[in-house]
């Protein structure tokens, strides 16, 4: 064992000869403890909303998304898109058109992306889970087109889940100048009846503006033909999501953009990591200064154990020995604090996850009842990594002053 860590060990371990030592050490390794257990619940509850968040977009969103770089549309037709669509990796693919358009229900009107999808669209995503209703998930039948609709829109326009009237659909028509004697005659008209279900994935975005229907419907409202605005695929089970993302990029090349459902989503996402790396970064400030009430204790411990050092250097000891010593004594309070605040963090996640102990507030105002939380190794070694990181680094130059000034003196 290295001599210095032989060392810092027993002082760390034996009893001082002043209890005041002893009361500073133990208050030093929890102020690291308690900092470094904020740290870990802090970051892992930023994860458990984004696996939330997350978890509400699966539902709507695909697993892997194409879309045209240049244009709006894409032909359908094209060799490269049904080479995509036979790849053995593809459990299920959906030809998507989405559109802005107007819908009237009675007085009320508002602008909608409508978004028109294969009857296959079931088993591409996991849109069962967030319908709301007595009716079931269907977008046309021998007759009608129906139309699904976000939870805050039919409130918006007053239509509830199941209107008794169609909803009107307006959607300007392609290379026709508006014609201001009679504009209604530059737009296509058509109607969506209500299946008698509603979605709700929790984000404004979808629950107040999109409308699902068939694509037959969205083809003939903004006159498409084969174009499409996006291919929508799920992956089989056992596929890697990345790699087959970036084979697919290689095969259509920079023609054509694809995203999985953390870049589809890049902005929402993008600001919960902005979030988290704010916090951290105030932790972290907070554990600093824990750390630094480490000096205090080896100051004490320096002062404390001073007839060793004077025993240590007539054996032959220099002063770069007896730094040594007391820098490893201070790591080894903040490797401690480090050791016993992570467990202490990880057992209370794990409480939280399995009990849900911390409420968000009263039964049924938010989502989830109570504070979601997700652990994460990489997270648990980033806290290790900094309690040590920063406890050496305060410790660094406070010893190596006071050991010269004991040595010296």
């Amino acid at each position: 064992m290295n001599l210095s860590l032989y060392i810092a060990r027993r002082y760390l371990l034996s009893k001082k000869s002043h209890n005041a030592i002893n009361i500073i050490s133990g208050v030093s390794v929890c102020g690291v403890a308690l900092a470094t257990l904020a740290l870990v619940c802090t970051l892992s509850v930023f994860n458990g909303f984004q696996e939330l968040v997350a978890g509400f977009f699966t539902a709507f969103d695909p697993e892997l998304k194409i879309t045209a770089m240049e244009s709006k549309t894409f032909d359908s037709q094209d060799s490269l898109i049904k080479q995509v669509r036979e790849l053995p990796e593809v459990e299920v693919s959906t030809l998507c058109i989405e559109e802005n358009a107007m819908i009237q229900y009675k007085n009320r009107q508002s602008v909608v992306t409508v978004k028109g999808v294969e009857d296959n669209f079931e088993q591409l995503t996991a849109i069962d889970s967030i319908l709301y209703g007595y009716g079931d998930f269907i977008l046309h039948d021998e007759i009608v087109d129906y139309g699904i609709f976000g939870a805050q829109l039919t409130s918006a326009i007053g239509s509830g889940i199941r209107p008794i009237d169609p909803i009107e659909v307006y959607a300007p028509k392609r290379n026709v100048a508006v014609n201001m004697a009679n504009p209604t005659s530059s737009f296509t008209r058509d109607y969506l009846y209500s299946p008698g279900v509603v979605f709700a994935v929790n984000q404004e975005k979808y629950d107040a503006s999109y409308v699902l229907t068939s694509l037959d419907f969205a083809r003939r409202l903004f006159d498409y033909d084969t174009e499409i605005t996006s291919l929508e695929l799920k992956l089989k089970p056992e596929a890697d999501v990345r790699q087959v993302q970036k084979n697919i990029r290689n095969l259509l090349g920079a023609s054509y953009e694809v995203k999985n459902r953390y870049e589809q989503q890049a902005d929402v996402f993008r600001i919960m990591e902005i979030e988290k790396l704010i916090s951290y970064l105030f932790l972290s400030f907070i554990l600093l200064v824990a750390c630094f009430n480490i000096i205090g204790s080896l100051s004490m411990l320096i002062i404390d154990k001073k007839e060793d050092v004077r025993t240590l250097r007539n054996l032959g000891a220099d002063n770069g020995l007896i730094t040594r010593i007391f820098f490893t004594e201070g790591c080894l309070i903040s490797f401690v604090g480090a050791l016993v605040g992570i467990l202490l963090g990880v057992g209370l996640c794990l409480l939280q996850e399995h009990y849900g102990l911390i409420a968000l507030g009263s039964q049924g105002g938010f989502v989830v009842d109570a504070y979601p939380v997700a652990v994460q190794i990489g997270d648990v070694v980033l806290v290790f990594l900094t309690v040590l990181v920063m406890g050496g680094l305060s410790v660094w130059y406070p010893v190596r002053y006071l050991s010269k000034k004991l040595t010296n003196g």
